[in-house]
Parts: structure tokens; C-alpha cells; sequence
């Protein structure tokens, strides 16, 4: 269900609760896939009890927007948003490539799009070389073809001109990011294990057992750090992640310092989770 909190025009509204996305016929996507079983069986659970408000599908929605734009200039050796299938363990799987070139030899790079950060870029996100890997392995089951190459095309929503001459940073809104491919026993391992746990979920939804709790991870669980403070101050001198090591640093310094305990939190749990509510891992916790 979506809402509209901060009371958007009508037109605003139905533009971002729009969704015409399909996973066509398959028990599971690959984006589903490499997600948290437990979050896919919660909201199969609860689809009326869910609520989104539009305000927060302002980045997806413009995400699809780029898609839509790039899509139809995908020609020659490009093919844009071809779903392919395969089946897995009894388990029809697809995915959605936003762009397979075909190189010289034959064989196939894999683009995808991703409207992200600029701390995405600089820090990496596991998840990509998960879902373009998965999009080699479709490659590879459904057309037979050998893929060369990952690739993300990263469209950067908030690049500064003004930080580009820190050399960590992107030198450009849109660049084009290498993403590690792994040899074909690396994929089929990985996708078999990622079906395997999503199935054990099911069955145990179906039984009426525990489903397995989200993994760190999957919770994007951010660790509890001890900080080094100057009183007074809100930013840390360093962070350190246990408290002896800390106290060592502290012990180095003049009055005027202090400790201070920050205590870790699952960040998608608290904030970006749809069935957080009805979630018995995180509301068995308590969280200040």
C-alpha cells in the first residue's frame, strides 16, 4: 500500500507509486535472490499489511527513468533488456540485463545501470558482483554463450565538481565500473546455494517452522565502534572496534578526552525494511 505522507500533487503521487515491474514467469529473480529469504517470505505474508510512502521511491523511480531513456539507443552489437531463464533444482529463476554487447569473439559483456552514490563507487557494494554474476550464469544457461566481461554504467545522483580532485573520488556523474568476474563453477556454486536457501524458506514458511534470521549482512549491520572524542566535539579523533584499544589511544592523550561507546545498528532493519513490523528477528530486539 502506498502512502503520501508529505501530501505530493496527484500527479507526483501516481507517477511514484507506479510499478510495472514483472519477474515474468519464475519462482524467483535473480534480485530477489541474492536477498534476504526471510525479507521474501515476510512480505509474501503480509502484501496488505505493507505500506510504503511515495517519498521514499523518488531514487528507484528515477533509476527507471534512466533505463528508459538509455534503452532505446541500444543498437548493432548492444541488446537492451533481454530476460532470460533457466531452471535451478526445480526452480525457475530470471533476470533482466539491461545491456549485453557482443564483443569480436563472440562472446558477451554484461553493462547494468545503476543510478547510486558516489559512496557506492568508493567503497564497493558486494551485491553488484552478485547480480551481474548471476545475469553470466543466465548467459551462459539460456543462449549458450561465453561472457568476457562485467561491467556496472554508474550514474551518480550526488557527484560534486567540487570533489573530484580528492583522488578517491569519481572524475565524473557517469562512469563505467569493472566488476569481477567469476569462473562459470564459481557462478553455478553460488547460484545453487542462494536457490537452496530460498527454498528452505519456503518449506519452512509452508511447515509452519522458524525461518532462518537475516544474516548481518543482509541486515547491513553496522558494528559497534568505541570512539576517541574531544569533549566538546561530535566527531571522533578515531574510531576503534573494541574498547582496550581505544583506552590505549585515550591513555596517549591530554585532558580534555573522553570514550564514548557507539553502539552498532542494523541499518536496513531500522530504516529501508518493508517487513521490519512483522519481522520476529527484529522486533525480538530492542533498539534505543
Amino acid at each position: 500500500m502506498f502512502t503520501n505522507d508529505q501530501n505530493l500533487p496527484e500527479p507526483v503521487f501516481k507517477a511514484l507509486s507506479s510499478d510495472t515491474y514483472s519477474r515474468g514467469v519464475s519462482n524467483s529473480s535473480v534480485t530477489t535472490l541474492i536477498d534476504s529469504p526471510q525479507v521474501k517470505v515476510l512480505t509474501r505474508q503480509h502484501p496488505d499489511d505493507i505500506k510504503e510512502d511515495v517519498a521514499d521511491r523518488v531514487w528507484a523511480v528515477l533509476g527507471t527513468a534512466v533505463h528508459n531513456i538509455f534503452e532505446p539507443h541500444a543498437d548493432g552489437n548492444y541488446r537492451a533488456e533481454e530476460r532470460l531463464k533457466t531452471e535451478v533444482k526445480g526452480w525457475k529463476i530470471s533476470g533482466a540485463i539491461d545491456i549485453q554487447k557482443t564483443e569480436d569473439d563472440g562472446s558477451v559483456t554484461i553493462l547494468d545501470y545503476k543510478c547510486t552514490s558516489v559512496w557506492s563507487v568508493i567503497f564497493g557494494k558486494k551485491s553488484w558482483a552478485q547480480q551481474l554474476n548471476m545475469y553470466a550464469f543466465l548467459v551462459r544457461k539460456d543462449k549458450g554463450l561465453t561472457v568476457s566481461g562485467l561491467k556496472v554504467v554508474a550514474i551518480l545522483r550526488d557527484w560534486k565538481q567540487s570533489e573530484a580532485f580528492k583522488s578517491d573520488y569519481p572524475q565524473s556523474p557517469i562512469i563505467e565500473i569493472p566488476i569481477e568476474l567469476w569462473t562459470p563453477e564459481e557462478q553455478d556454486a553460488y547460484v545453487l546455494k542462494r536457490v537452496e536457501a530460498h527454498q528452505q524458506a519456503e518449506h519452512d514458511y509452508m511447515s509452519g517452522d522458524m525461518i532462518k534470521p537475516c544474516s548481518d549482512e543482509e541486515r547491513w549491520l553496522r558494528a559497534s565502534k568505541w570512539a576517541v572524542m574531544k569533549k566538546g566535539r561530535k566527531r571522533a579523533v578515531k574510531l576503534y572496534d573494541n574498547e582496550r584499544d581505544a583506552q590505549e589511544h585515550l591513555n596517549t592523550l591530554g585532558g580534555g578526552h573522553e570514550l564514548e561507546f557507539r553502539k552498532g545498528e542494523p541499518v536496513r532493519c531500522l530504516k529501508y525494511c518493508p517487513v521490519a513490523t512483522f519481522c520476529p528477528q527484529f522486533q525480538s530486539e530492542v533498539w534505543s
